[in-house]
């Protein structure tokens, strides 16, 4: 069975996905549709409700629905928070249209049509949006354990593991342990394990010294850097190959999970360095 700890990432401003509700249900029941955007979720606004992102690859995107685009209809009610947008939404089963009104660019508002699908697991989003994308760049990272890299393009040439983590994640406990002896084994032929996590600098280096980590970490407190990967499950781990560029995510610990791993960092030692300019 997966171990998964979910949860909204608590940094700027909180964000709802619509629709959030997982894409099973009970028998004779149909699920409710995801759309695949991200929604500021501050206090209700009459003018409509800010899309802060829409997923790669989703319905939505699809559709034409862009980032800051501001929602104030579903079908033909008007909202006023990403609950609503939510609650509206899931009316659609997977495979429905659904008319999303929104004002672009504080200019008059357009009618985008869309169809709902089946809400992916958070590992198939994570996918869905950064697989053959590079990599994100790292923000105001504090070093709590190891060398650290400075930053992700510093990485180039290697094949890294960048690892979203808490002290309090219980799947992370049995997954560190994996991931500091694939940097024992693999680290001198070019692997890079490195941990991130938006607790305390201090609380995150007290944890490393309790556990024995074996790899580099550092601290997102403001969690610029778990939102640019859009964290929302931990453990979140990227695999990235010696070109910058992310060729897995996995989300969550299950038994066997680290001869998967260590079967991808494997292929991706195998390949040739990228040229240098």
């Amino acid at each position: 069975m997966r171990l998964r700890l979910l949860g909204a990432l608590a940094v700027g401003a909180l964000t709802s996905f619509a629709n959030a509700a997982p894409s099973t249900a009970p028998f004779g029941f149909q699920s409710p549709g995801w759309l695949g955007v991200s929604m500021s979720v501050n206090a209700p606004d009459a003018t409509g409700v800010k899309v802060e992102h829409v997923v790669r690859g989703s319905p939505a995107e699809k559709a034409g629905l862009k980032d800051n685009d501001k929602i104030t209809k579903v079908d033909t009610a008007s909202v006023a928070t990403a609950a609503e947008v939510t609650r509206l939404v899931s009316k659609h089963p997977p495979g429905d249209a659904v008319s999303v009104t929104v004002q672009r660019d504080g200019k008059g508002e357009i009618t985008i049509h869309a169809t709902t699908a089946a809400r992916p697991t958070a590992e198939a989003i994570a996918k869905m949006e950064h697989v053959g994308t590079f990599a994100p760049a790292w923000t105001k990272l504090t070093t709590v354990t190891g060398t650290m890299p400075g930053s992700v393009q510093a990485l180039r040439g290697k094949v890294a593991l960048i690892e979203f983590w808490a002290t309090w994640c219980g799947p992370c406990r049995l997954t560190q342990p994996q991931l500091g002896s694939l940097q024992a084994k693999y680290g001198p032929q070019g692997l890079s394990v490195v941990g991130i996590t938006s607790d305390d600098a201090q609380a995150a280096a007290d944890h490393a010294r309790k556990t024995g980590m074996a790899f580099a970490a550092a601290s997102d407190i403001d969690g610029s850097t778990n939102k640019a990967y859009g964290v929302t499950s931990l453990p979140t781990l990227f695999v990235v190959d010696k070109t910058g560029v992310v060729r897995d995510v996995v989300v969550g610990w299950e038994p066997g999970q680290d001869a998967k791993v260590e079967r991808i960092v494997q292929a991706l030692l195998a390949e040739p360095a990228p040229a240098t300019p």
